[in-house]
């Protein structure tokens, strides 16, 4: 059906009975004027691709969505991605009208009520400025840093190939959903979309599809200013099957286009979709005007008039609109709902063993049994690279962990993230049921594709050498803002990794990951904290987490001498002291530098100075625990204190104090044998024992 625009008198619509095809223009229009409405009381969004595409979004939930708006986190319901998230818009008005539910929302049935969107923008609304996952229902994923949609959607279509192999059997299918994401010209220049979009052409993912709204205009301008691509040939040289549909208001197009991308199973989808940005609207259609801001009381009032609209209205649902988003893809979603339903019950009762497996997924409880593998490493003076330790410990725990699959960007020999057990594989075009994936050296789209499979309730990891993580920190940030339990190992930690050099040798990367909210790092010391870290990781359910792992071996403690390491838990603990009572001075490290901690404390014991040694594996979570076990590990009294680590020494005065010494990294790193580099940048036991005599002879004067 062709977008016709239909006579405004609203009681002519709401009472006469309206046509099919006149009610189909009502409920899009209806789209348009809410984001309008919405933007203007706000004086802040962005109306204009709202206004494109509702024609295209109502096609795509009106006729092909499965989707239950009364059960909105159904397992196996098709997941729609605004990666040009700026639009919002567009999927607050879609959630009210469909009536998504949110069964947790005390007096308000509705995940978005109209009273929501009349709140577009305001403070703990429910229709933030960028769609949020977590807070308001119906929106998948975190989206507004353009291209990450994009990269989640990949993810997301991985998640659905997995399950489907782990989960179906030839009688009882449970998991076979498609994934839908709407980018941008914004999307389309950002590295990351063509990453994901490389990787998911690779994987030849015949159940992902992207509408691409190619209106030509961003916020500088016309896109003639910046960006020319083919992009229809760009995505047929990364296996794409691409469709174009010439209006956007063209629904029967539009309708054909998204049939095709169901019939088409060995490829990914692109349409590309010509519109009009700020469609309606007489002076601002086609220019960047349309994009970020309010149109204005007029503009809206001559665009209400063109589409036939009531132009003194606001925030104006017509009768029959809600009913007919109910009778379309309400009714179909409840339906497959309902049968899905019934299918989980006959599943259960023939596998009820990997029943329990989903409904342990679904809950984001740990398998039972899941650390007993776990290792525990006797004392070693030789030890082994803490990133060795770890392979060793993810596998133990993978192996009892069946949802938990992840791999790297093409450096799993160097970062020991390869699981090899039996069974394991790897993930690969047409045999999706491996958990080893292989993301090439596609850093960015590595985070991102790892938030989209823990977005469908998988345990996702991903790695790579530190020094990269600045190539994928945004999503690692949304994973915090999402509050997602995704895993990224971070190997290669320091100048200790050596010869390769400063463009290698990470120095500010830690403190990076240290300063994203809600994120856990933890950099351990030996062996057995790689095991504690692991057990952490293991445990979160709402947090992201990052391992921070070294190159060179690492001595292997001897825990009958010194401290558990399940101090790990706590963030920080206190490794060794030299007798009782407080000490004359406090060494704290993390990661290798601990080993030197222990070597100078073992100098000043048999010197008789009583000092203390603390590994500081996550700062995280030493800062969770309360005022009383912070004490009990650094004393506010002792007020001599050296911190040791290789990296930028910014954040070390919380704990050393204002007269602290802190030994750490002032420059970039050199090209070198580790031995030298550790001499040249003060890593040696002389250094660290010159200072703790330093701090112990300050902190006497200062007493006198």
């Amino acid at each position: 059906m062709d977008q016709n625009y239909v006579d405004a008198e609203p009681d002519t619509r709401t009472q006469s009975g309206p046509s099919e095809g006149s009610i189909d223009n009502l409920s899009i229009d209806t789209i348009r004027t809410l984001s309008m409405d919405a933007v203007q009381k706000a004086n802040s969004g962005h109306p204009g691709t709202p206004m494109a595409l509702a024609p295209v979004a109502y096609t795509l939930w009106q006729s092909f969505l499965r989707y239950d708006p009364d059960e909105p986190n159904w397992p196996n319901r098709d997941r729609f991605v605004l990666s040009n998230g700026h639009a919002s818009m567009l999927l607050y008005s879609i959630l009210h009208l469909a009536g998504v539910k949110d069964a947790d929302r005390k007096g308000e049935p509705l995940a978005v009520s109209l009273d929501d969107i009349k709140a577009f923008r305001q403070l703990d609304g429910k229709c933030p400025g960028h769609p949020e996952h977590g807070m308001t229902v119906g929106v998948e994923t975190t989206t507004g840093p353009l291209g990450q949609g994009c990269g989640n959607s990949v993810g997301m279509a991985m998640a659905s190939k997995w399950l489907a192999a782990h989960f179906n059997k030839p009688d009882l299918k449970l998991f076979d959903f498609d994934v839908y994401a709407m980018c941008g010209d914004g999307d389309m220049m950002e590295g990351v979309t063509s990453e994901a979009a490389s990787l998911a052409g690779h994987l030849m993912l015949g159940n992902l599809c992207w509408v691409y709204d190619n209106n030509r205009i961003t916020i500088e301008g016309h896109t003639d200013l910046a960006f020319s691509d083919d992009v229809g040939a760009r995505f047929k040289g990364y296996g794409w099957n691409v469709e174009y549909v010439g209006d956007a208001n063209d629904t029967g197009r539009m309708a054909e286009a998204f049939q095709k991308f169901r019939d088409t199973h060995d490829a990914p989808t692109l349409i590309i979709v010509d519109s009009h940005i700020g469609y309606g609207a007489p002076h601002k259609q086609d220019t960047a005007a349309a994009h970020g801001e309010a149109l204005g009381v007029e503009e809206i009032r001559l665009a209400k008039r063109h589409y036939g609209w009531p132009e003194d209205s606001e925030f104006l649902v017509p009768d029959g609109v809600r009913e007919r988003f109910d009778a379309g893809v309400g009714k179909r979603g409840r339906a497959l709902q309902a049968d899905w339903s019934k299918l989980l019950k006959a599943y259960g009762a023939r596998y009820p063993e990997l029943a329990a497996q989903l409904e342990r997924m679904q809950k984001h409880e740990l398998p039972e049994g899941w650390d007993k593998d776990l290792p525990s490493f006797p004392a070693d003076a030789k030890g082994e690279a803490s990133r060795a330790t770890s392979g060793k410990v993810l596998n133990a725990v993978a192996k009892h962990y069946p949802w938990m699959i992840g791999g790297a960007a093409d450096l799993s020999p160097s970062t020991k993230t390869d699981l090899t057990f039996d069974g394991a594989g790897s993930f690969e075009a047409g045999k999706y049921g491996g958990r080893n994936l292989h993301f090439g050296i596609r850093e960015h789209a590595m985070g991102s594709v790892v938030n989209g499979l823990a977005l469908c309730n998988l345990r996702a990891y991903g790695s790579t050498f530190l020094i990269f993580s600045d190539y994928m920190k945004p999503p690692i940030r949304l994973s915090a803002l999402m509050e997602l339990p995704t895993i990224f190992v971070f190997t290669h930690d320091s100048i200790g990794l050596g010869e390769d050099g400063p463009t290698h040798q990470p120095v500010e990367q830690l403190l990076s990951l240290r300063s994203v909210p809600g994120l856990i790092t933890l950099r351990p010391g030996d062996a057995n904290e790689v095991v504690e870290a692991w057990r952490v990781i293991g445990g979160l359910k709402h947090q992201p987490a990052t391992l921070v792992l070294s190159r060179q071996p690492l001595r292997t403690l001897d825990r009958k001498v010194y401290a558990s390491a399940a101090g790990v838990a706590k963030g920080a603990y206190v490794l060794a002291d030299a007798k009782p009572g407080e000490p004359e001075v406090i060494l704290m490290a993390s990661g290798s530098e601990v080993q030197l901690c222990v070597e100078v404390f073992e100098t000043l014991k048999q010197e008789g100075v009583a000092a203390r040694v603390v590994s500081v594996p996550s700062w995280e979570l030493f800062e969770k625990q309360d005022q009383a076990y912070r004490d009990s590990v650094l004393p506010p009294s002792v007020k001599a204190r050296v911190s040791v680590e290789a990296a930028s020494v910014l954040g070390w005065d919380r704990y050393v104090g204002p007269g602290g010494a802190i030994i750490g990294m002032h420059t970039l790193g050199s090209s070198a044998p580790i031995k030298d580099l550790m001499k040249k940048f003060g890593f040696t036991p002389e250094k660290v024992l010159a200072a703790a005599k330093d701090q112990i002879a300050k902190a006497k004067e200062t007493a006198q």
